[in-house]
Parts: C-alpha cells; sequence; structure tokens
C-alpha cells in the first residue's frame, strides 16, 4: 500500500489518480476534507482507505507501505498562524521522516518555489546545506517548508538514519485540475476562465517595474501532470534522493497565460491591466524560473509540456466540461 497526505488536496489527488489510471488502488489518503466540497477532488477515484489526520501517527503503527508521498501542508502563502503552520508542516514532516527511516519507507514530499523568497539570489537547484542556508523564504509557509528542508539535508550529512529514499520537490507555479478549493491560491487560469468564457475581459496587473512591460510578469508555469509524472519516477527509481526543482525551466509571462486561455476557447484576448495593490508592491515577484539541472543529471530525461499545450488540455478536459474534476 501507498499512502499520500494531502492525498484529496491538488497535487495529491492528482497523484492519486494518476496511480488509479495506471491500475493502481492500494493507496490511502490522508486528508482533511472539510465542507469546502474538496471531496470531488476524489470522486472519480478509488482508493483503499482514508485516515484523518489525527488518526494518523496511530494508523502507523506497525504498518508496512510501500512508500510515503507527504503531499500534505497548510499551504497558502498568506497563513499567519506560525504554530499551526509549523506542526503540520514541520514538526508531522520530521514524524514521518522518523518512520520511514525506522521502517525503511521511501519518502517523497513536497517542497515548494516558495523557499527562494524574493528570487534575488536566483532559483538554484543546489540543495548543499551552505546553498540552503542562503535563501530567505518571504512568507511563513515558505519558510515552514525551507525549516524541513535544512533539517533533512541536516540529518542526512550528519549520516543519521534515513528513509532508503528520500526526495524533496520544490514545484513552482503548478496549475491544472483539483485545484478548485484553493480560493486565492488557485492558478490564474482557474480563477479567470470563467470570466473570460462569459466574454468578460480578464485583469492582470500593471508593471511597476521599469523595463518590465505590464502583463510581463513571469513565472515558471507547469501543468500538474508534468509535476505528478516526477513523483511518479521517483517512485519508480529508488536510487534517487535528493532535493529538486519541478518546474519546465523556461519562465513565461502572465499575458502568455492568459493568451493561452483564451486561444483554447477560440477568442481574441481581452485584458485590461490594473493597478497592483500598493501592499504587495514591494514583495512582488516579476520572475520565477526553475533550474532543473539536478533533476536531469538524477536521470529523469520527460520532456515538459508546453503551456499553451498545457492550458488548452486544461480548459478542454476539465474546465469547459460540466465535470471539472480529473
Amino acid at each position: 500500500m501507498l499512502l499520500v497526505t494531502g492525498g484529496a488536496g491538488f497535487i495529491g489527488s492528482n497523484v492519486v489518480a494518476s496511480l488509479n489510471e495506471a491500475g493502481r488502488a492500494d493507496i490511502a489518503v490522508n486528508d482533511i476534507l472539510g465542507s469546502d466540497g474538496k471531496w470531488h477532488n476524489l470522486s472519480n477515484r478509488q482508493i483503499a482507505d482514508f485516515v484523518p489526520p489525527a488518526d494518523l501517527l496511530r494508523w502507523l503503527d506497525g504498518r508496512k507501505l510501500e512508500a510515503i508521498v507527504h503531499m500534505g501542508a497548510i499551504s497558502s502563502t498568506t497563513a499567519t498562524d506560525g504554530d499551526a503552520v509549523m506542526e503540520n508542516n514541520f514538526r508531522l514532516s520530521l514524524r514521518l521522516l522518523e518512520w520511514c527511516a525506522a521502517t525503511r519507507t521511501p519518502f517523497i514530499y513536497a517542497s515548494s518555489a516558495a523557499t527562494f523568497g524574493d528570487g534575488h539570489k536566483g532559483f538554484s537547484d543546489d540543495w548543499s546545506i551552505a546553498a540552503l542556508k542562503q535563501l530567505k523564504p518571504m512568507n511563513l509557509y515558505g519558510w515552514s517548508k525551507h525549516m524541513f528542508d535544512l533539517a533533512v539535508v541536516e540529518r542526512a550529512a550528519r549520516k543519521e538514519q534515513m528513509p532508503p529514499q528520500w526526495a524533496g520537490l520544490k514545484f513552482f507555479n503548478v496549475f491544472g485540475a483539483n485545484e478548485y478549493h484553493k480560493g486565492e491560491m488557485m492558478s490564474l487560469v482557474a480563477k479567470r476562465f470563467d470570466d473570460a468564457k462569459a466574454g468578460k475581459t480578464v485583469r492582470l496587473f500593471k508593471s511597476h517595474r521599469a523595463g518590465i512591460a505590464d502583463g510581463e510578469q513571469k513565472r515558471d508555469f507547469i501543468s500538474v501532470d508534468d509535476a505528478v509524472a516526477v513523483v511518479r519516477w521517483l517512485l519508480a527509481t529508488p536510487k534517487v534522493s535528493g532535493i529538486f526543482n519541478v518546474g519546465t525551466g523556461v519562465a513565461r509571462s502572465f499575458r502568455d497565460l492568459i493568451g493561452a486561455m483564451f486561444a483554447a476557447l477560440g477568442r481574441e484576448p481581452a485584458i485590461e491591466y490594473i493597478d497592483m495593490p500598493a501592499e504587495i508592491r514591494d514583495s512582488y515577484q516579476y520572475f520565477t524560473q526553475a533550474e532543473t539541472e539536478n533533476l536531469r543529471h538524477a536521470g529523469y530525461n520527460a520532456a515538459v509540456t508546453p503551456l499553451e499545450d498545457a492550458v488548452r488540455h486544461y480548459v478542454t478536459a476539465y474546465l469547459d466540461r460540466p465535470d471539472r474534476y480529473r
């Protein structure tokens, strides 16, 4: 059996879907469904068990697993409850790491590109202790993920007991099916699709930086299918451990992203540029782009989906259908 924490969330439910599509149903999901409809992310899926977070450690006691895919976290970049974030994102992750080390179970976990902070030091995939210590996350979520990355690498460097495989994945701007419960943390495609479909103008932030045109702020947008492919590859390649960036390696603009959405609808882009709120101008990232050499050197050789193709698939297979869930 495999355990997927956060298995009803965005990336986690896509991991479950990918495993189901490969013929596997021996999957336990650990998550909180709540009352915001997140259960829909599993409505087309088959699982073997569902484990509430309060029961997780008791459920693990004496159990043997093929691997733990740890996607669960408080993932909002605007979270402010430091104690709750550290309990969920750091302390629980440490307990799972220790359980996997003791039981010789592979451990694949979600880190985040938020660990890079404002990006002024670049987006290197160097996961040495010295390199990681240079990073300065800008929000509580990114800091909690960074603290766990450091703890993992420190343990490995001290040659303490570790899982037979451990891998942290710094996901960049992932978009795709089953992100609808994320509210303001959804991708811009998900947030603006209904407006575009209704013939309304989509609003993007103006640029407030010299030399960068309105809508030309750039991110490394990666489809959730490509992100999950990395997880699946690691599960199939147990000799690979480390911390890896998960992005396309190519920064694209928000104008490109929304243009691709309109193209998928067969329409000309209708974009209006509005002032960025003053309170976020100083901390707004104008550019992210993953370095992915370490993942390639480790042997991962799958092609990434071009932005236009990925957005077209998202629109036609999910957003523009009655059932938007994978």
